[in-house]
Order: C-alpha cells, then structure tokens, then sequence
C-alpha cells in the first residue's frame, strides 16, 4: 500500500521542490533536497493532506524523520 501513496506524494514534491531532479523514496529527508527548509516542511504537510485527504497533528508532524514515516501514517489514516 505504501507504494501507491509514494506515488500520489511524488507529483506533489516535484511541484514544490522544481530544482531537485533526483529520486524521492521513502528514505527521502529535508536532507537530501536543498530546498527543503522549515517553510517548505510546512508547505509540503499541507499539499499532503490536501491531496491525500488526511489531517496531521503537530506531534505527528514533529514525529517526521524521512518521507516513509509520513507514508506509514497515511497508510495507517487511511486505514482507519
């Protein structure tokens, strides 16, 4: 299920982060993207649940470590 969530989010980091052309996978982070400042962190939360229909807490938020972590609590959102 992970798969297809990266995949709804992948469009969405292309729109925001327009000068990164290398790979985004689960093991994504602020890190690897130079664009990726705390401005943009907010941005990208938002898009996400936008599109994807789901609602974070600022502890949630707070909890993200790399582009998986926000997978897994879509998948376990949607889920529920």
């Amino acid at each position: 299920m992970s798969q297809p969530i990266l995949e709804e989010i992948i469009p969405l980091m292309h729109d925001l982060f327009d000068e990164y052309d290398g790979p985004i996978t689960r093991e994504t982070t602020a890190r690897d993207i130079p664009q990726w400042d705390s401005l943009a962190h907010v941005q990208l939360i938002v898009m996400i649940e936008q599109e994807l229909g789901v609602r974070f807490t600022t502890t949630e938020i707070q909890g993200f470590t790399s582009l998986g972590d926000v997978i897994d609590l879509v998948s376990r959102k949607r889920a529920a």
